[in-house]
């Protein structure tokens, strides 16, 4: 083994160090997927990917060569790793790597071109460290077109620090936006005690109330009265009694 100095590079991570905290990026990383794509002098796109796209229902020819496209996608999942605004639009490609149309092509060369804009862009771990997890939660009611499931997204802070995000489809169906909305913020409880259980692992004593943040009024209702999951247990008695009938 050997002492190699301050970490600056490791995996296609940029470590820079400054008062402020560790600053983490890929910025070279960046470049090579944007020199590799043919778009150093394109115009850049304000946005990842288009507003109420509809990449599900894809109707175009299958695109000519799926394992171009495959690498660009797994790329830009290398690249979320430190870029959360990545994470939906990755999210969305990924789920067409095994027959890639065209317009799945184009909506990569899109974020690239996206990429092309942003690319000092990262995260930052502060140094004004204060132990406190915080969590923030919201969902998407039925928007996958094909399996009208709904997709749940979360963001946690250690302090002021983003640790972990994620951007996922539900794996059931949900019959209202309250019940999706539900649905994600008891991911991001588990997510959050799960995160507290590891600082404990690692020596970290978390004192403080960890804080979940939702904007829908509905669900935060269902989790401060009891009532609402009475009644929701007996729905599910009913369809398991229904199911044994049957």
């Amino acid at each position: 083994m050997k002492d190699l100095g301050v970490l600056k590079y490791f995996l296609g991570v940029e470590v820079a160090r400054s008062p402020d905290g560790i600053f983490l990026s890929q910025h070279k990383y960046t470049l090579d997927i944007t020199s590799e794509t043919g778009l150093l002098g394109s115009k850049p796109a304000s946005f990842p990917i288009e507003k109420n796209h509809s990449l599900a229902l894809a109707k175009e020819a299958e695109f000519a060569d799926p394992e171009q496209d495959r690498r660009l996608v797994g790329r830009l999942i290398s690249l979320a790793f430190t870029r959360l605004d990545l994470a939906y639009t990755v999210h969305i490609l990924a789920q067409f790597m095994q027959g890639p149309r065209q317009e799945h092509w184009d909506a990569a060369l899109r974020v690239v071109r996206y990429l092309k804009g942003t690319t000092g862009q990262g995260i930052l771990l502060a140094s004004v460290f204060y132990l406190s997890l915080t969590g923030w939660c919201d969902s998407d009611w039925a928007s996958c077109r094909l399996t009208r499931r709904s997709l749940t997204g979360w963001i946690v802070f250690l302090g002021g620090s983003p640790i972990s995000w994620k951007t996922k489809k539900q794996k059931t169906v949900s019959r209202s936006s309250a019940e999706a909305e539900y649905r994600s913020m008891a991911a991001l409880t588990t997510k959050l005690k799960w995160l507290k259980m590891l600082l404990l692992d690692l020596g970290v004593l978390h004192y403080a109330p960890m804080t979940l943040f939702c904007y829908s009024q509905s669900v935060l209702h269902i989790t401060q009265n009891p009532v609402f999951h009475l009644s929701r247990l007996i729905d599910i008695m009913f369809v398991m009694l229904f199911k044994m009938v049957v």
